[in-house]
């Protein structure tokens, strides 16, 4: 495998962590109430093939994938039909429901917020971790980066779980146990064999109400089992990170400020992560990374970058497009890539395409919309847009 060499040469200094954490709160409170280079620029080794993908940080923080395409998915909520459209129309899932990998070296990013408004939660997040096992014999990649509905999750929200994903959990664990407690088996296996479990499962609506509210604890008490922090589901999510860039690129579910970028991305990826895994001998009671996880600034909450409407202000764009520029300019980024806000016109880009907003609202849990995904070619990006009959490509915006 090539060796990845890693310089580091900030064209600015970062602002302090206080500092720069003050003035990208202070802009958002007023709306809402080292560049790293690799040593080669050549992207095919001596025998005409792509350079390996190349790994760095625990979970994924700063990946290298030369000349390769890269597609971003947003937020998937729970709807598997549409996950899988989604997938379908990026190029890297077989449309014949075999859960194949056809996307050859394609580098894959999908950006959060798959638990939460649907009920087939864990069978996508299991079709997600097969297209990986597949997309690494092919020289691709599958990456994943939590959102804030992966973090409520884990921290025992269920504000917006539906009551079939509850189901899920308890069919779930059942299949496990049906597995030897194989985790790795039954994780992977559970998107070919969901469908089954759940028509099994499927009552008539007749049943007495108290039944239901039985059942429904029954679920809540399974969701708790596998997502509590040092639950094996939240340990697999902890195997992602909240930030993650991949060559010139920055993927995260709500936006990175600068006061992040001084925190530390690699940081903040081990905490969350360190958080999901729950108490261990090296650290026996770890901290909710708020920095990361709570609040209207914080990495999976943030909205700065993907909001829009007449409320704000030319000067407060100006303010936004600055932090924005600055955020990438500390990491050597070319732009940043974001969810967790519903775009109803569509995968769309602002600022100079400096920022591009991908979450579409396709889950039936949210806005039923059709699938778009992001495709990423030669630094250059367009939105796809996909019917369930055929795609369409759409132009967005090319990079000059």
């Amino acid at each position: 495998m090539a060796t990845l060499s890693l310089t580091c040469s900030l064209p600015l200094q970062p602002p302090s962590s206080s500092q720069s954490q003050s003035q990208s709160r202070k802009l958002i409170d007023s709306i809402v109430s080292t560049p790293f280079q690799y040593s080669s620029s050549s992207t095919t080794s001596s025998n005409g093939s792509l350079k390996p993908i190349v790994v760095d940080g625990d979970p994924p923080t700063f990946v290298s994938a030369p000349g390769r395409r890269i597609v971003a998915v947003g937020d998937l909520h729970g709807d598997l039909d549409k996950a899988r459209c989604a997938l379908e129309t990026a190029g890297v899932l077989s449309s014949d429901g075999q859960s194949l990998w056809i996307g050859g070296e394609t580098v894959l990013v999908q950006l959060g917020d798959i638990l939460d408004r649907g009920e087939d939660e864990l069978a996508i997040l299991s079709l997600l971790k097969s297209l990986d096992i597949q997309a690494k014999a092919h020289g691709g990649a599958v990456f994943q980066v939590n959102g804030n509905h992966e973090t409520m999750n884990v921290e025992g929200d269920y504000r917006y779980v539906d009551n079939g994903a509850l189901d899920e959990c308890i069919d779930f664990l059942e299949y496990l146990d049906k597995c030897e407690r194989n985790w790795e088996e039954a994780f992977v296996s559970w998107c070919a064999v969901s469908a089954r479990w759940k028509q099994d499962r499927k009552v008539s609506q007749n049943y007495w109400a108290q039944w239901n509210l039985v059942k429904r604890q029954k679920g809540v008490i399974a969701r708790s089992i596998l997502m509590r922090p040092g639950g094996p589901l939240a340990c697999e999510l902890a195997r992602h990170g909240v930030v993650l860039k991949v060559d010139d690129w920055l993927f995260c579910h709500g936006g990175l400020l600068p006061h992040h970028v001084a925190y530390g991305l690699e940081r903040l990826n081990r905490e969350v992560s360190r958080w999901m895994k729950g108490p261990s001998e090296e650290d026996d009671s770890p901290q909710i990374p708020f920095i990361a996880t709570r609040g209207y600034d914080s990495i999976v909450w943030n909205r700065l970058y993907s909001r829009d409407g007449p409320e704000l202000e030319n000067y407060q764009l100006e303010q936004v497009q600055y932090l924005l520029e600055e955020t990438l300019q500390s990491v050597g980024a070319k732009a940043m890539v974001v969810g967790h806000t519903p775009q109803a016109m569509g995968v769309n880009c602002k600022y100079n395409c400096r920022i591009w907003r991908i979450d579409v609202g396709m889950s039936r849990g949210v806005l039923d919309s059709s699938p778009e995904v992001l495709e990423i070619r030669d630094n250059k990006a367009r939105a796809i847009r996909s019917t369930r009959d055929r795609s369409s490509e759409l132009q967005v915006a090319d990079y000059t």
